[in-house]
């Protein structure tokens, strides 16, 4: 069993950046490909970026060019460095870790989730 746990949320202005990192514990991190999902109020969850073992890095077109995703194997960790912040990238801001192939923007895709951590961004 894979334990996630995200920290580094909290508030920025718009144009600042956040650091995320979710630390993993329980599984052979290294293997693992490493997601960044988020929901905002009254939307659905839905895909920022994901890492895996390779590493290759996927982005959505709405974090690209400003959100990097990364990982630290020793450290069991992945880390989101968000810059050019928006008001619109406020959400709640999920972890997730999968063994599994397929299409790294599918929730379902996902085994394993942190418990989020909030990202609030203003004007």
């Amino acid at each position: 069993q894979v334990q996630l746990v995200e920290s580094g949320g909290g508030l920025a202005q718009a144009g600042g950046s956040l650091r995320l990192s979710c630390a993993a514990s329980g599984g052979p991190f290294s293997r693992y490909t490493m997601a960044w999902f988020r929901q905002a109020p009254g939307k659905d969850r839905e895909f920022v970026t994901a890492i895996t073992w390779g590493p290759n890095t996927y982005y959505a077109d709405s974090v690209k060019g400003r959100f990097t995703i990364s990982r630290d194997n020793a450290k069991n960790t992945v880390y989101l460095q968000m810059s050019s912040l928006k008001p619109e990238d406020t959400a709640v801001y999920y972890c997730a870790a999968t063994l599994n192939g397929g299409t790294w923007s599918a929730s379902a895709l996902y085994d394993y989730w942190g418990q989020g951590t909030q990202v609030t961004v203003s004007p």
